[in-house]
């Protein structure tokens, strides 16, 4: 067997699976969102938070926000615990995060026409990005019955997914805040470049499962009074925070094309960095953000007027905008073609971020 090469010669997507707004319950039906042009924002689901009291149209008020509209999931309650052999009183305390990656993860591989139990004992890594989402996080001392513990712990995330499926590979959960699981991309596709393991799975999972950041956010005005996600638009006017699950299943595209995988998509290359010192600690910058994309490409082996289409972050606020396009137009702008303009994309602007 030839040793496995740098990220460069290519990671394939064998497959998906995913939970959004908006009904977006597979890879088709969020296609479907999006090309549909559907707005996925809604109010709070009846019976997620306690409502009363927390709307306050004054940005100054504490304790509430001034918008409760968001991309919300539903059915984040369901789950079927007796299949993954987990008991009732275990799957209660078990962030919904969980539960959600967890069923993914089973979906993903099954769409790659893997039988999942046939992935026992093998190296199989797991990369999910994650943030705390409070569930639980206020449970008296006599609520700890040795289950909240592991349910609420960002680490057994993907734990979780590698104990259910047997998977022996690595299992890493990461939290950079927006970019996670972009950031659990980059490390499962440098894990299979370097032979760490074979196959991996990789994405991440946000629920809302307390009204904590709309609280923050509205304290930073940085929430959108509109409750639109508008990005690059001049109606732009901040966050509108959203909820979903997305994994895919990284396999190195040479053993891809081996075993007759359907590949779905290749990653040439990725970069990840850090912004530095800004105007402030959650200000972007428009160096750093010059600086991964350049570095993304040269892994690639691409140069910028190879680019037709970028997805972007876009968060549809007045300060992060801004920045993140003009970092865009100086490294994928200049020299480009007349006739051939380069589309920038942001799906934030349907289901929310």
């Amino acid at each position: 067997d030839e040793p496995p090469g740098p990220v460069g010669d290519g990671i394939a997507v064998i497959s998906m699976a995913c939970r959004f707004p908006g009904g977006a319950d597979d890879p088709e039906a969020l296609w479907q969102l999006l090309a549909e042009g559907r707005d996925a924002v809604t109010d709070v689901p009846p019976g997620r938070w306690n409502t009363d009291g927390l709307h306050d149209p004054d940005p100054e008020a504490a304790g509430t926000a001034y918008s409760l509209r968001g991309g919300y999931l539903t059915g984040i309650d369901r789950f079927d615990a007796p299949f993954f052999g987990i008991s009732p009183r275990e799957a209660e305390a078990m962030d919904p995060q969980q539960r959600l990656l967890l069923q993914t993860a089973w979906e993903t591989v099954e769409r790659a026409g893997i039988v999942p139990g046939t992935l026992d004992g093998s190296a199989t890594g797991v990369y999910v990005g994650l943030y705390d989402s409070g569930y639980l996080a206020a449970a008296g001392l006599d609520r700890l019955d040795g289950h909240v513990g592991t349910g609420s712990a960002s680490s057994v995330a993907s734990g979780r997914i590698a104990y259910s499926l047997g998977l022996q590979g690595p299992a890493v959960t990461v939290d950079t805040a927006c970019s996670s699981s972009l950031v659990a991309l980059h490390l499962a596709a440098r894990a299979l470049a370097d032979g760490t393991c074979d196959l991996a799975l990789a994405g991440g999972a946000t629920l809302l499962v307390t009204p904590r950041g709309h609280v923050e956010f509205s304290r930073l005005r940085g929430l959108s009074p509109s409750g639109r996600c508008s990005p690059f638009s001049a109606d732009a006017d901040g966050v509108v925070w959203a909820e979903g699950c997305g994994l895919v299943l990284l396999k190195r595209l040479a053993d891809a094309r081996r075993d007759g995988d359907r590949v779905l998509a290749v990653i040439k290359g990725s970069a990840v960095n850090q912004d530095g010192r800004s105007q402030g600690l959650s200000a972007p910058s428009g160096p750093a953000q010059e600086r991964v994309l350049r570095a993304a490409l040269d892994a690639a082996g691409l140069r910028p007027g190879d680019l037709d289409h970028v997805e972007t972050h876009g968060t549809g606020t007045r300060l992060g905008d801004p920045i993140e396009g003009r970092a865009l137009a100086r490294v994928v702008g200049p020299d480009r073609p007349a006739g051939r303009p380069r589309a920038t994309g942001a799906p934030k602007s349907q289901p929310g971020h």
